[in-house]
């Protein structure tokens, strides 16, 4: 009787991450976008009970780095356990090292890579080839999958392979195309594949383990005279795998049906012009050729498996004897090679064979780029030209050296009665969760084939996203991007004029808008663009206000629940009924372990998805003219290359927009003209209630509320009526009004203002309102920003918290979540330090918001000034910092040099030298090296002397630098805390800002070093079981490091303080700043991060302390203990307000209570550890001190 076939409706993370548990008995992990999702089901599925082929779970285990990892997995097959990891780009990089180890040592095992882009200009967590290739030299095998049902079926071919042949395995398949791709897919059976186990090939590898019972001596040092010949010894192995690979795969099919090869041949018999490729890119290759063969072409494909060893033999078995023109795609780049990787391997199994095809090749795909059919159809047409281009690229338009193949008209294929739809919504509002919920529901719940892909921008919560979805009867091959929907749901109402949310409707397809408009206003607010389409195009439009309902429900912002149920309602794809008890099936698996109130929000957000409407549109419209895109007075970079990647239209952009900066270097300053109004609410200001504390200001993650001091002639010009503004306090304000402003449109309504503001009597200044109530409010915001003077010279803006908010922001609107707790630290620190700091970023969260294309928050002042900003790398930011240290020193020393010789020079003016010798006096004095180098700059510009113009060529060095090195605590803690400490061991005047998140927060929530005792983190699903890591105390233990630990919300002074003690500290500091995180799933919203963080202080959570070098020069005591005597007794209450400590309770009641005492007990360990500290007794001799 023939087996029942299983579907799993998953991703290709997921579905590799099942068949290597099989496998697995030990998995060194490390988190990197986008391989992390396969480690965290591992864990997830041990931590629940799930049982390997061995029978047991697998033994998990998180490194501090990929490197780690590597080194975990080569000790761990040494040892004789089976062991595997997850990786990808920078990550699999740096495992290289014990790659080639562990292939010399022939130590079976795989490294599953979603393949994604290494960084080189600029960071992109998107996918192709380049960490792969990078690895091709180092004796693993390769084996590649191009879909998520090829993943499940040969990911245990790599495994079954390594254990047989003994070299070990790289199986990849492309990063987000594939791993990130939802498909119904039919499953594996751990049962069938452990039967194919080679049992005597197993028993020989556990028979190799180091073992003190029958010792051997391994990784020795070898000489000249025999390492060549002994390298050459395991010739043999490699020459096996082909084979092995080819006999598994055919085991495999005899299992499931579906047959592979080494190279996998698809198209006509006949084919006279054939593509080479391996990945995703070979879906829609077939899809293409599926069209192109019904028209009568002879053109083929042949798909690449086993990429290393790459067997000649079955490579040309594959290849029709009839191919005349062949094309080889490479999803990657290799600068001044003579062609990419596949490309050459290809070309020399041709080398010398009479009658050889035509052979070009071209890149395809980088960072992602979308691949479709009418690009597949561009290469077979170029294979038909007299003479086809090589080494060309697809996809783009290169008018810079003409590389690329000319661009065709995208074109319907898929299949007939294929579904698609795309939703349009914003970072964290649910809308993405809501589509993965729902494409598994069709997929379990009907015959259907489905297929899920989500498009993101490079923001936090709060970005762009667009989910594209398919279904069909048919397996879907369609590993590109909808293009022509039936179905287009527009969740956020500003996108109607941000993006072309229309583009591509089919005719005759639906439309369904979340908007507050009604009726007629709805009409009367849609752009003319817009509606003309839906009139052309027949369009049935719906509109819903789930803002509104989700209010009134309970849920905030989200959204996603209510136009989900409106989704399943409108569109009918499953019946009503069945949609609508399988969403609440979802919710309970995606909600629960929030609470039960959180589950009965959701439940009533289904019920309420059918209150939507339908908007009539009028035939009429198709008569609207087409408003033209207004114009501003933006400059040229913003005009042609932001605003056209901010509209989603970056594809269209040609190579030669970015001639100007082939580096990377991207301009300051541009976050300030997206003005995305995506925030339904947002803070209106009372001036009768203000006392102009400017606290709301100094918390703002987002500088989008800011208090302004305008003169008498500033606020006659201004749009501020009577009332709308308050005498400015303080002398240096005489005769000033005061205003604190928000910038409506950069605001995302997080509502922490709101939350701080003190007020008068009890009533707040600020109060949240509807984004469409607060008419004028932008324009007051504008005329601020562009006409009045910034009064920060007036008062000491390091002085107190209120002054500093009278400093610019030089870091302002970045991508952060709403709600953020870690920007309002860097904002801060841009204002008091802006004009003179440089910043060493790491890779993380705050690199992401921070440098993300094309929105650059970090700006300038009037001066032209602001921080100069870089990231290198995830694990080296505090040597990359470092690095930019030791180079400033240097130039100075050299710029410090020539003024000395400039100064004694006996034509010098007497002024220039009195300039010249004030510097070198004062070159290590901020505010005096600032106002002397402006001098000096203003003498010199004109000088036509040689000895002038080399210090003008150095005059950047003039003002002494403020060195900032920032980083979360997964750089810090972990993978970076080597470079960290020998940075602060150098003594270097650098200074370092930790943004504690206490997870992986970028990469999503994985734990670090840094989460507490109990939490539950992904890689710690159970709750963690050891310590924080007091990094700061471990940096104090030097004694000549400035080290202090923050919490913004608990203590603004005592922050800004530590702060300003640092910057001011000759010598190296480090400043340990408590960040509340969307990953923490604070139960009273990120609206209350900041009184979040006084709750950590208040109930011993957190603690608040600072350890100054230079009060020990003065024989005090350096540690000085800011937190005041917690209440222990609301430090469980704290716990269960987040997400990641109340699931705990939930999932392992048992547990949860014994984690939570110990969480405590820890907490209250490391408090009396800093009262002893704040108790030692300084400038005495130890011995004079009476026990």
């Amino acid at each position: 009787m023939a087996k029942e076939k299983k579907f799993m409706t998953c991703d290709g993370n997921q579905a590799a991450a099942h068949v290597s548990y099989m496998f697995t008995e030990v998995a060194a992990i490390y988190p990197i976008t986008p391989s992390s999702t396969m480690a965290e089901h591992v864990d997830e599925w041990a931590a629940a009970g799930r049982k390997n082929i061995f029978g047991e779970t697998v033994l998990v285990q998180e490194m501090q780095s990929e490197g780690g990892a590597a080194g975990a997995v080569h000790g761990s097959l040494q040892a004789g356990a089976l062991t595997t990891t997850y990786t990808a780009s920078q990550g699999l990089l740096l495992m290289i090292p014990n790659m080639y180890k562990i292939a010399g040592e022939l130590l079976p095992c795989v490294f599953h890579v979603s393949a994604r882009t290494l960084a080189s200009h600029a960071l992109c967590i998107f996918g192709d080839h380049q960490d792969v290739m990078s690895t091709r030299q180092t004796g693993f095998a390769m084996l590649c999958e191009g879909s998520v049902q090829e993943v499940m079926d040969l990911a245990g071919v790599a495994h079954l392979s390594t254990i047989k042949s003994k070299v070990p395995f790289v199986n990849f398949f492309d990063g987000f195309r594939t791993s990130h791709e939802i498909q119904k897919i039919e499953a594996i059976d751990q049962e069938d594949l452990a039967a194919l186990i080679d049992q005597d090939a197993l028993s020989d590898f556990r028979k190799r383990a180091l073992s003190p019972e029958n010792p051997s001596t391994r990784g020795t040092a070898e000489n000249p005279d025999v390492f060549f010949q002994h390298r050459e010894s395991s010739n043999e192995y490699y020459n096996a795998v082909p084979a092995i690979v080819e006999d598994y795969m055919n085991k495999v099919a005899e299992i499931t049906g579906r047959q592979y090869h080494l190279f996998d041949y698809y198209g006509a018999a006949d084919a006279e012009r054939v593509i080479i490729a391996m990945g995703s890119v070979t879906e829609a290759i077939r899809e293409t050729i599926d069209h192109l063969t019904a028209q009568g072409e002879k053109v083929g494909l042949v798909s690449v498996h086993l990429y290393r060893p790459f067997s000649a033999k079955h490579f040309l078995a594959a290849v029709p004897a009839t191919a005349r023109r062949i094309a080889v795609l490479d999803r990657t780049k290799e600068p001044g090679a003579n062609g990419e990787p596949l490309y050459l391997d290809v070309k020399d199994c041709f080398y010398g064979k009479e009658n050889a095809p035509l052979i070009v090749g071209g890149r395809f795909g980088l960072g992602s780029k979308d691949t479709t059919p009418a690009q597949i159809l561009s290469v077979y047409e170029n294979l038909a030209l007299p003479m086809p281009k090589d080494k060309f690229t697809l996809g783009i338009v290169d008018d810079v050296t003409f590389t690329s193949l000319p661009q065709k008209e995208e074109v319907t294929l898929g299949g007939k009665g294929m579904f698609q739809a795309k939703f349009y919504g914003l970072g964290a509002d649910g809308t993405v969760g809501a589509n993965k919920n729902s494409v598994k529901i069709i997929g379990d719940n009907t015959n259907k084939y489905c297929q899920a892909y989500f498009a993101y921008d490079s923001k936090k919560s709060g970005g762009f996203t667009c989910s594209h979805l398919r279904f069909g009867d048919n397996p879907i091959r369609s590993t590109y991007l909808v293009t022509t929907p039936n179905f287009v749901a527009c969740h956020v109402q500003a996108y109607l004029n941000m993006y072309d949310v229309t583009r591509g409707l089919q005719k005759n397809g639906t439309f369904l808008l979340n908007t507050i408009w009604e009726g007629d206003e709805l009409a009367a607010n849609l752009p003319n663009k817009v509606k003309k389409y839906f009139a052309d195009n027949n369009i049935t439009v719906y509109y819903i206000n789930a803002t509104k309902i989700a209010q009134e429900i309970g849920l905030g912002n989200r959204t996603n629940t209510i136009l989900q149920s409106a989704f399943f309602r409108i569109t009918e794809v499953i019946p009503v009924d069945l949609a609508v008890e399988q969403m609440k099936k979802f919710i309970v698996k995606s909600y629960g372990k929030k609470g039960e109130d959180v589950v009965n929000k959701n439940y009533a957000a289904v019920d309420r998805g059918g209150e939507y409407k339908t908007l009539t549109v009028d035939p009429a419209w198709s008569n609207l003219e087409v408003s033209k895109v207004a114009t501003d007075d933006a400059p040229e970079f913003i005009q042609n290359i932001v605003r056209p990647i901010n509209a989603q239209d970056g594809d269209l952009l040609p190579v030669s927009a970015f001639t100007k900066n082939p580096d990377g270097v991207w301009e300051n300053g541009t976050a300030k003209y997206e003005k995305r109004g995506v925030s339904a609410f947002v803070p209106e200001w009372n001036a009768e209630n203000c006392i102009q504390c400017n606290k709301c200001a100094y918390v703002c993650p987002h500088a989008a509320i800011r208090p302004f001091v305008l003169t008498a002639d500033e606020l006659a010009a201004s749009p501020f009526k009577e009332g709308e503004t308050l005498a400015a306090i303080g002398k240096s304000f005489a005769g000033m009004a005061f205003a604190q402003v928000v910038d409506d449109l950069d605001c995302l309504g997080c509502g922490n203002c709101v939350d701080v503001c003190p007020g008068k009597k009890g009533v707040k200044a600020l109060e949240m309102k509807p984004l469409q109530t607060e008419v004028g409010a932008q324009a007051k915001w504008d005329y601020c920003v562009k006409n009045v003077s910034s009064k920060q010279k007036l008062v000491d803006v390091k002085l107190n918290v209120k002054n500093s908010q009278f400093a610019t922001p030089m870091f302002e609107f970045s991508g952060a979540c709403s709600g953020c707790g870690e920007t309002p630290y860097v904002k801060l620190i841009s204002q008091l330090y802006g004009d003179r700091e440089m910043v060493a970023n790491a890779t993380g969260c705050s690199s992401i918001y921070s440098g993300s294309v094309p929105s650059t928050p970090y700006t300038t002042n009037d001066r032209g000034q602001g921080p100069a900003w870089a990231n290198s790398l995830f694990e080296d930011f505090c040597e990359f910092g470092l690095g930019m240290v030791i180079a400033n020193e240097k130039m100075r020393a050299r710029l410090e040099t020539l003024i000395k010789q400039a100064s004694m020079c006996d034509c010098a003016p007497a002024e220039a030298k009195e300039l010249f010798n004030a510097w070198l006096e004062n070159k290590d004095d901020a505010e005096k090296s600032r106002e002397i180098a402006d001098k000096i700059i203003d003498f010199l510009k004109d000088c036509d002397k040689p000895e002038a113009k080399k210090i003008m060529e150095l005059s950047h060095y003039l003002v002494k630098r403020s060195q900032w090195i920032i980083g979360g605590d997964g750089a810090s803690y972990d993978i970076g805390f080597g470079g960290l400490d020998h940075v602060l061991a150098s003594g270097k005047n650098v200074n370092i800002l930790v943004l504690d998140t206490e997870v992986y927060s970028n990469t999503g929530g994985q734990a670090s070093k840094a989460t507490p005792l109990g939490a539950i983190a992904k890689f710690a699903a159970s709750g963690k079981r050891i310590r924080k890591k007091d990094l700061g105390l471990i940096a104090s233990t030097y004694g000549y490091v400035y080290a202090a630990q923050v919490a913004m919300g608990a203590d603004n002074a005592q922050t800004l303080k530590a702060i300003r003690e640092a910057e001011a500290y000759d010598g190296p500091s480090i400043i340990i700043a408590y960040a509340p995180c969307i990953n923490h799933g604070l139960k009273a919203g990120m609206g209350k991060a900041q009184a979040e963080e006084a709750k950590a202080v208040e109930c011993g959570y957190w603690h608040l302390w600072r350890y100054n070098p230079e009060l020990e020069k003065e024989g005090k005591n350096p540690f000085t203990l800011d937190s005041k005597e917690p209440n222990w007794d609301n430090f469980e209450t704290f716990l269960k307000g987040e997400v990641r400590y109340a699931s705990v309770m939930k999932q392992y009641p048992d547990e949860a209570e014994e984690l939570f005492k110990a969480a405590k007990e820890n907490a209250q360990w490391r408090y009396n550890n800093y009262r002893r500290l704040a108790r030692q007794q300084w400038g005495q001799d130890p011995d004079a001190i009476k026990e």
